[in-house]
C-alpha cells in the first residue's frame, strides 16, 4: 500500500485554466515556480542514481494547503544511467524537447526544457497546446532589441507584477527551451535565478509595505497639525507625501 500526502489545492493547472479558483498572485506563480525546480533539482543531483522527471507539466505539480508545490505522477520517470535512450517518444506533447525528439534520448536538460515550457505557462496562463510556445515566439520579436514579455503576460493578473521580476523570468525561461540542450542551463542554476528573483519580491514587498506605514504615519501627523495649525496648507501636505512615496531602488 502507498500513501501520499494529502495535496488539497490540486494540480497547478487547475488553477492556471480551471474556473473554480481564483487566479494565480505573482507573487505565488514564483515561489511555485521554485517549489518546482527544488523537487528537480533534488532528482537530477541528490537522488542516487539520479532520475529524470520525463513527464514536467502543470498538471503534474501538485499543490498543498498553503499552496507549496510538489512534483508528481512519476509514470515515465527513470534512472538517467540506465533508461535515457528509449525506441519510443514518450511524455506530452507541448513539453516535449525538440532534441529528444530526434536522439530518442531523454537527459537532464530535456526535463529543463519541459520546465521552461511550465515558466512560461506560469506567465502567460496559456496551455502548450493553446499555442504557448508560438505566442512565446511572437514576444521575442521586439522593436529596438526589446522583448516584448509584458506583451504574454496573463491578462489575469490585472497587470499586478513586477516588470524586473517579469524579465528575469522569462529570460530564464527562455533559456531553458533552447533548440540545443547543451546551452540550457541546469536545475541548480534555475534554483538560484529563481531564488533571486523570489528574493527581490520579498524586498519589494517589504519595501512598499514600510513606505505605506511611513505615509499613514506622516497623514496622521499632518491631520493633528491641521488641528493645532489650520494654516497647513494642501500643497504642504503633498510635499510632505511626495517624499515617502520617492522611489528607493533595492
Amino acid at each position: 500500500m502507498l500513501v501520499y500526502v494529502y495535496m488539497s489545492n490540486g494540480s497547478l493547472a487547475s488553477h492556471l485554466y480551471g474556473q473554480k479558483h481564483k487566479p494565480l498572485s505573482w507573487d505565488s506563480r514564483v515561489s511555485i515556480a521554485l517549489d518546482v525546480a527544488r523537487g528537480m533539482e533534488y532528482l537530477h543531483y541528490g537522488a542516487v542514481p539520479s532520475i529524470v522527471h520525463r513527464d514536467i507539466k502543470s498538471s503534474n505539480i501538485l499543490l498543498d494547503q498553503s499552496m507549496r508545490a510538489r512534483v508528481a505522477d512519476f509514470g515515465l520517470s527513470g534512472e538517467q544511467i540506465f533508461n535515457s535512450h528509449a525506441s519510443n517518444v514518450e511524455g506530452t506533447f507541448g513539453y516535449l524537447d525538440p532534441e529528444y525528439l530526434s536522439t530518442k534520448t531523454f537527459t537532464k536538460k530535456s526535463d529543463v526544457y519541459s520546465f521552461g515550457v511550465l515558466l512560461f505557462e506560469l506567465i502567460a496562463g496559456r496551455n502548450p497546446l493553446q499555442g504557448l510556445m508560438e505566442y512565446v515566439e511572437l514576444a521575442t520579436i521586439g522593436t529596438e532589441d526589446k522583448v516584448g514579455w509584458e506583451e504574454i503576460v496573463d491578462s489575469r493578473l490585472n497587470g499586478k507584477f513586477d516588470v524586473k521580476e517579469l524579465n528575469d523570468m522569462a529570460s530564464l525561461a527562455y533559456k531553458c527551451i533552447n533548440h540545443l540542450s547543451i546551452k540550457r542551463p541546469s536545475m541548480r542554476d534555475i534554483v538560484l535565478a529563481l531564488s533571486r528573483i523570489l528574493k527581490l519580491s520579498h524586498s519589494r514587498k517589504r519595501h512598499k509595505e514600510s513606505m505605506s506605514a511611513t505615509e499613514e504615519e506622516i497623514t496622521i501627523e499632518l491631520q493633528k497639525s491641521e488641528t493645532r495649525d489650520p494654516t497647513v496648507t494642501e500643497f504642504q501636505k503633498k510635499v510632505a507625501i511626495d517624499i515617502t512615496t520617492q522611489s528607493v531602488e533595492i
